[in-house]
């Protein structure tokens, strides 16, 4: 849908060697690699371990583009060791594999894609407190803190894709799959909290909420409005090797 918008300028790209990549069918000019195509001509047997294997976790797994804060948005470097240790985001949280996650984030940004669906394939079978306390999720129970262990199964979640976030089919949404936690930006509890009051609001079976981005203001008026959600803020970047999280409220 962007090629458009590129499409004016590719004669200049193509003179400075880079290369655009298209995911659609085309037609496109000539030089553009239609990813599509490769895809669908790509076999569907693994390749052997040492042309995928990286030699070093260290070294670059993906690059994503950040929103561009402080400038022009520019591709971070992510290495596969942080792309793994994604895997633990959701546990880090108290989630588990009787959750349903309702995600409705952009997957071409690290929260959505890495934190949304590679941690929803790294949930354990339980949760795991914010001390260090092992949680039972569905009992209410939380055994004494434990230290991490040094590997257990990833029996993973279930995930609830939402195309667009919409602010009036939220509960809506919730209500119907059954979702019990749900990742935002500050902003999407802002969009809820400004919507017309409806009867039934506190009707869901949602009991966590944790992301980035949360104004203290509309924290207040969300707990307040929609009832005792836990609420576990984090911070962090994209190209930063640093995650904070807020486990007091």
């Amino acid at each position: 849908d962007l090629f458009a918008a590129v499409e004016p300028i590719l004669p200049s790209l193509q003179e400075d060697n880079i290369v655009v990549w298209v995911l659609g069918s085309g037609p496109y000019p000539p030089g553009v690699v239609a990813l599509q195509e490769l895809l669908d001509a790509a076999s569907e047997e693994l390749e052997p371990e040492d042309v995928w294997q990286p030699e070093d976790m260290n070294d670059t797994c993906l690059y994503i583009f950040t929103s561009g804060t402080t400038g022009l948005p520019k591709a971070a470097c992510v290495s596969h060791l942080k792309s793994i240790m994604c895997l633990s985001f959701y546990d880090l949280v108290g989630a588990s594999s009787r959750d349903v996650v309702y995600l409705a984030l952009p997957l071409y940004h690290m929260a959505g894609s890495l934190l949304g669906i590679v941690g929803c394939i790294g949930i354990g079978e339980q949760g795991w407190g914010p001390h260090g306390e092992l949680s039972n999720i569905s009992g209410g129970m939380t055994l004494p803190p434990t230290p991490l262990p040094q590997s257990r199964l990833s029996t993973g979640a279930t995930c609830v894709l939402k195309e667009k976030f919409s602010a009036s089919q939220f509960w809506d949404d919730c209500r119907a799959e059954g979702v019990t936690v749900f990742q935002y930006i500050g902003e999407l509890c802002r969009y809820l909290v400004n919507q017309p009051q409806r009867p039934g609001e506190r009707e869901h079976g949602l009991r966590l909420a944790v992301g980035s981005g949360l104004r203290p203001d509309v924290w207040r008026s969300f707990l307040k409005r929609f009832g005792a959600i836990r609420i576990v803020e984090t911070y962090g970047m994209t190209e930063g090797n640093v995650t904070l999280f807020n486990y007091t409220a």
